[in-house]
């Protein structure tokens, strides 16, 4: 696997809350997702009993697999390791990058959240990160109270840094073309695509920009 050529696109992040206030598993949500052009799929669920979080994982780990879709496990190393995903996102709190990288093998995806911080993205790719994530560059429900982060930090970091660069916060189809023009390889989304009535239509949409900046 080119981890480089994998970290484009579209970056669903889930929302087992979301899923619950909408009645539809999470499963049929990121299928949803995965039809309308997500690249990137990020399981992220920090409320569940393990029982739930490892058979919710195992199930999405088939689904990206069956279809070609980079499976990212939010800090749970052991849990990444169990149900096979192509890697981790990790916080700056979270589980160090070095012992993630001990456990998980050089062939393994490890992002990590930089918030407004280009020195922390620095550090990151100094110590491996496979790629940054940069955020919150608008309000956000699933992270309202995240730093917030400037447009600027998009251009900086794709100048200076040589691993891809990820935006996330508040994003919608609204915003997000400026991101891309930014910098930014990937866009990291939750309610705007998985809340949406039509979850394809709301994912190909930002798919799109994608697209049209590589010209495919």
């Amino acid at each position: 696997m080119n981890k480089t050529d994998t970290l484009k696109g579209l970056y669903i992040v889930t929302d087992r809350q979301l899923s619950l206030d909408i009645g539809v598993a999470t499963e049929k949500l990121v299928a949803k997702a995965i039809e309308g052009g997500a690249r990137i799929v990020q399981y992220r669920n920090k409320q569940s009993a393990l029982t739930i979080r490892r058979h919710e994982a195992a199930v999405l780990a088939v689904l990206c697999k069956e279809t070609g879709t980079t499976f990212l496990i939010n800090d749970d190393v052991d849990l990444a390791l169990e149900v096979n995903a192509d890697g981790v996102h990790l916080g700056q709190s979270d589980t160090p990058l070095t012992n993630a990288r001990k456990l998980l093998g050089d062939e393994k995806i490890i992002g990590i959240t930089c918030h407004n911080d280009l020195e922390l993205a620095r550090q990151a790719e100094r110590n491996g990160a496979d790629y940054v994530a940069f955020g919150r560059f608008y309000p956000s429900i699933t992270k309202p109270v995240a730093p917030p982060a400037t447009v600027d930090i998009l251009k900086l970091a794709s100048e200076q840094l040589n691993i891809p660069i990820c935006a996330i916060g508040g994003i919608s189809q609204s915003n997000a073309s400026a991101l891309v023009t930014h910098g930014a390889d990937m866009l990291a989304v939750t309610y705007s695509v998985l809340g949406a009535k039509k979850v394809a239509h709301a994912a190909a949409q930002i798919d799109k920009l994608f697209l049209d900046k590589s010209g495919n």
